[in-house]
Formats: C-alpha cells, structure tokens, sequence
C-alpha cells in the first residue's frame, strides 16, 4: 500500500509508504493522495490532516525520475497531473500538516510546500534540484517557494540545486518548527490535536480568509475578511464559543 491512511477523531494521518524508494512520489502516490483528499473534503469530523513518509530517511524525495524519463512527449501531461494534485491538498478545507522526516527534494518539497504548516525533524533537508537534471519545477514550486521565503532566496535555491538544512529552512521561513527526529510525530500529531480542538467553522474560515487575501489588494482582502467574518460571527459555533467563555464551561461546537 503506497500510501497508509489511519484516522483518530478529528485527526487524520496520511504516511507515504514507499520506504526503499525514498518516498518518491509515482503516479500511484500521488492518484492515492487525491483519493483521500476527496473522500475527506465530505467528511465533516476531519479538521486536520497530518502527511508524513515511512522510514527515517525522507518525506519525499522527490517525483519518480523513472516515471518521467519513460514519459517522453506525455511528460508535460504527467507533471500537469501532479500539479493538479497538489493543487488540490492546497486547496483543501482541511488543515494540512506536513511532518517532514527526511529528504523533501523536489517533488517532495512541493509536496511540503502545498501543506499549510510544516514541521521538520533535525535531520531533514529541502531542496529544489531539478536544474541539475535539465530540468525545473513543475508540481507548484516556482510559484510556491518565492511566497514563502521571497523571491531572491527562491532563485538562489532553484537556480543552484542546493539542498537546504531543516535549521536554514526554519530561518527562511520554509518551515514552521524544527524538532528532534524522535518526537516529529508526537509534535505534529500534538498540533493538528490543538488545532482540531478549535471551532471548526472558525479554522476553517480562517484558512479561506488567509489563502483567499493573499492574491488580493489589502483594501480587497479587508472586505474579503470582513464577508467571511460575518458568516463566522453568525454561527452556531461563535454562539457556542462565546455562551461557553461567558460561563466558564469547555465550547461544544457543532462546525456550522
């Protein structure tokens, strides 16, 4: 099974299970991750997500180099695929942790990159190598990388290869935390606990506030804010939440 699914309430987790093959990330990964994000786009339980890879070594190490060399003249095809994929966790209501393990090279960095919080072990590292194959980015990452750490660092790392420690990566704000090898799950599962344990309206209006203003003008984006605000403030959760805190009791919300 290429990619493991198991579930605990609110929290659901996704490992990549292609051990021997550094994670990379083949068509059959990637169709099973679309699966998954499709099957819990309907499920209302499911706050966060947690994605990690089997193994110590790596998340992902990128797209299965295999796959694209026999691809030939489908190779844009075939990568088009990918970026639809990503594109589809990235845009997904749920909240998307990335619990990095390993090498997050390529393919695998944009994998990481298409989550909205990453958390790193001490020995991952992250890098965008496909110039050294004549190649470049194709899943999300030209775009995706320079919204994250800037353009001029996003070039440095695109147009040289070079692989980013999980220490540079935090400092340039590529990566959220960095953790021991040890406790990278205890802590990403520990978070995605935190933050289901939250309104689930209120999250994820959060997420749509944030991922939807950022393409915007601030003036636009403060309206924007204030539409999504208003069918927040008019939940039965904001109700809930506020009757609770007024009376000193835990909120039971309801996610509507």
């Amino acid at each position: 099974m290429e990619v493991v699914f198991s579930r605990e309430g609110p929290v659901a987790r996704m490992t990549i299970n292609r051990e021997s093959a550094y994670n990379a990330l083949n068509r059959v990964v990637l169709e099973k991750l679309a699966e998954l994000f499709d099957e819990l786009e309907s499920d209302q339980e499911v706050l966060a997500v947690v994605i990690t890879g089997a193994g110590q070594k790596a998340f992902a190490a990128g797209a299965d180099v295999q796959e694209i060399h026999e691809a030939g003249k489908a190779r844009t095809a075939l990568i088009r695929r990918g970026q639809e994929i990503l594109s589809k966790i990235r845009h997904s209501s749920k909240v998307v942790i990335a619990a990095v393990n390993g090498y997050a090279l390529g393919g695998g960095c944009e994998l990481a990159m298409a989550c909205d919080i990453r958390i790193a072990s001490e020995n991952a590292t992250f890098g965008l190598p496909e110039v050294k194959l004549g190649l470049m980015t194709g899943y999300g990452g030209s775009q995706l990388l320079p919204r994250l750490i800037g353009a001029g660092r996003a070039k440095y790392v695109m147009f040289t290869g070079d692989r980013l420690t999980a220490g540079e990566a935090c400092q340039w704000g590529l990566v959220e935390r960095v953790c021991s090898a040890g406790s990278l799950m205890e802590e990403a599962m520990a978070l995605a606990r935190k933050i289901a344990s939250n309104g689930p309206f209120a999250v994820r209006s959060c997420k749509r506030a944030i991922d939807g203003g950022m393409a915007l003008p601030l003036d636009e984006s403060l309206r924007f804010e204030l539409e999504i605000y208003d069918g927040v403030a008019r939940s039965e959760d904001a109700e809930a939440g506020l009757a609770a805190f007024l009376e000193k009791k835990k909120p039971l919300f309801k996610g509507k």
